[in-house]
């Protein structure tokens, strides 16, 4: 199967005096797995059911392969929904809910039970073929639901929350799975989610959705470390945010992030964080002196020891504090520490090696903060409403 190219132009869409979508303009990818990540209400699902059909926009379009579709009802689109509560025939059996809309279609018997088989295999659920919903579990019943809807082979899968309802080992086990079905058949994946490692365990690219707008489309790896605005900073994992105003600013002569694309121009810039102090952060955007601005470092960015560390890096950011509340996890702990000016920072320590004794940062310890200024980000300040 191939998968169809999506673009939405202008969508708004408003229910009442609620603008649940306000222009929308997205290109998603023939292939790609696209992720609509955002807290609830923020417009996602309303996006995923005007692709489907299920809703009329006020305005703009929604184009698949170049074709307008706003026209057509949903079973024309060439794309295929797998909802959040399965909507599986309880009267029927696995086999006869995945086969259902070709014996619709009215198609030859034996095509329809060729086809049945192989999607059932491909969930890896033809075990299972004469059950009846009641007798499967949360992930089988969810598989069922995306062999029915793959069955109709559609240019584009649409999937609304689709992992929700299950249980946190289940639904990793199941966003995996899910990967895997992409992989095989290629086809584009449009997914609607509000938790942000599903997202950036599976997507090719996301675009980040707040109050009807979207705030940042880009791969995984960008939204993490780039945030776009400090909602997308916030929004996207843990972070320390801070509000600063840039003291200084100065180009570097020699490359201050790694990877960096060749004739990019870097800043080293200095901000003035009440409490912190002054902080040093490298930056590719140009930003001027007294100009305010949003700064974030993420906690496994920061380095957190009980002595001063033997560095003399000039671009090394350096602080002392108190251990305010350590949170031990196994593989990793997490503090909260207290900076001189009662600044909370959250930090995140990697357990790699084992130990027998312990952890060696307890509450109360005095300790050291340091991070590269490559590791954190500049964001502009914008107005919004928090999650």
């Amino acid at each position: 199967m191939k998968g169809s190219d999506v673009l939405i132009e202008g969508v708004s869409k408003s229910f009442g005096d609620f603008r649940a979508l306000i222009d929308i303009n997205l290109a998603i990818q023939g292939g790609e797995f696209f992720s609509l990540l955002g807290p609830s209400g923020c417009g996602k699902t309303t996006l995923l059911r005007i692709i489907a059909g299920f809703e009329t926009p006020d305005a703009g379009a929604v184009m698949i392969d170049s074709s307008d579709v706003l026209p057509l009802p949903p079973n024309r689109r060439q794309a295929n929904t797998v909802f959040q509560n399965y909507a599986l025939f309880p009267h029927l059996t696995v086999f006869e809910n995945v086969a259902f809309s070709l014996r619709l279609k009215r198609r030859p018997r034996k095509e329809v039970e060729a086809k049945a088989a192989d999607y059932l295999r491909l969930v890896q659920l033809e075990g299972h073929a004469h059950k009846k919903p009641a007798q499967l579990s949360g992930g089988q019943k969810q598989r069922v639901a995306i062999a029915r809807a793959l069955i109709n082979e559609p240019r584009v899968l649409l999937l609304d929350e689709p992992l929700s309802a299950l249980d946190a080992k289940l639904r990793q086990h199941m966003l995996i799975e899910l990967d895997q079905i992409h992989d095989k058949i290629g086809i584009t994946f449009i997914y609607v989610t509000h938790d942000q490692q599903e997202a950036l365990s599976v997507s090719d690219r996301i675009a980040v959705m707040n109050q009807g707008n979207v705030l940042q489309v880009g791969t995984p790896h960008e939204i993490y470390e780039s945030p776009a605005t400090d909602f997308v900073a916030r929004f996207i994992g843990e972070t320390n945010l801070f509000d600063g105003i840039v003291e200084e600013i100065t180009k570097l002569d020699q490359p201050g992030l790694p990877g960096m694309a060749a004739g990019v121009t870097e800043y080293m810039a200095v901000l003035n964080i009440a409490g912190l102090g002054r902080i040093k952060v490298t930056t590719v955007d140009e930003f001027t002196a007294g100009q305010n601005v949003s700064f974030t470092i993420r906690p496994e960015k920061i380095v957190i020891t009980k002595e001063k560390p033997a560095t003399k890096r000039e671009d090394i950011n350096l602080f002392q504090g108190v251990v305010d509340e350590p949170i031990y996890s196994g593989f990793q702990s997490k503090f909260y520490v207290k900076s001189r000016n009662n600044v909370l920072l959250r930090v995140v320590k990697q357990h790699a090696q084992y130990s027998d004794e312990g952890p060696d940062i307890v509450w109360k310890d005095e300790v050291y903060l340091s991070w590269s200024a490559n590791d954190g980000y500049i964001v502009g300040l914008k107005e919004e409403a928090a999650a």
